[in-house]
Formats: C-alpha cells, structure tokens, sequence
C-alpha cells in the first residue's frame, strides 16, 4: 500500500523536504510523493505547509546563485493547485514556543506542526524522525514509503 492510500481524507501536512525531493528528482522518494502531489494537483486533496517550507527550500539555491532553481520552488509553494503555504501569525509563534518548550522539537518543525494543526490537517508527512507527537495530527514518515 502507498503513502497516498494509507492517509486519511482531508488536508495534509506536508514538511519542506517532501518538495525538495519533487524538484530534485529524488528516485527514492518519487514513487511515493508523486501520487500526493497529483492528488493536491487535480483537486482531491490539500497539502499545507508553513511558510518555513518557503524558508528552507531557498537556501540552497540562494547558496549556489542558482535564481531560476529558487523561482521554481517558489512558483511550486505559491502558485500550485491544492498547495497551500501558511503565513506564520504571531499566534503561531507562541504556540510553536509552548510546543517547543513541552517537547524540545526544533524552532521550524514547531511551526509546521501548529500551521498543519490550525489548517485542521489529519497527518503530517516527513522524514524527520525527531517530531513529536502531536495531538489530533498523524505523523507519516515518508521512510516507511520508500522505493
């Protein structure tokens, strides 16, 4: 069974490296993201994330002054059908401080998880094994899913 079948319905969390390895072609993840994004793609389904997604996914091109690789996974994160990039309120920012204070989760793990909680995501999908649970949000780890 795939990452897609085994997510409930409803929107979907979704963490920066799952469109790192979109973009980069990652043939050990392709198989069980692509089907995802498809889905977000035709409208069956919503993948939110955090404006951090935003953050994270430009730095390498920045680093390597590769202007047209940044474009494309800006125009990934803001223009795509069923892509739906949180901006981070100052609501979000004390709840990620109170979520990382209870569970020493990293600074920009806490605010994909409270951008996925408040968007009433059913999952999140990552490969970081570091994240906590949290309530009324499915952590996926994409690991699981590999090819």
């Amino acid at each position: 069974m795939g990452l897609i079948d085994d997510l409930a319905l409803g929107r979907v969390g979704v963490d920066a490296a799952i469109f790192i390895y979109f973009i980069e072609a990652a043939p050990a993840w392709l198989p069980a993201i692509t089907p995802l994004l498809r889905a977000a793609d035709s409208g069956q389904r919503e993948l939110v994330t955090s404006a951090v997604t935003l953050l994270e996914v430009l730095v390498v091109p920045y680093r390597a002054n590769h202007d047209a690789l940044a474009a494309r996974y800006e125009a990934l994160l803001t223009r795509s059908r069923g892509i739906r990039l949180i901006d981070i309120t100052r609501g979000q920012l004390h709840r990620a401080a109170r979520l990382r204070a209870l569970t020493g989760v990293r600074t920009p793990d806490a605010l994909q998880l409270v951008a996925a909680q408040e968007a009433g995501c059913t999952a999140f999908v990552t490969n970081d094994r570091r994240l906590p649970a949290v309530s009324g949000l499915r952590i996926v780890q994409l690991t699981s899913y590999a090819a």
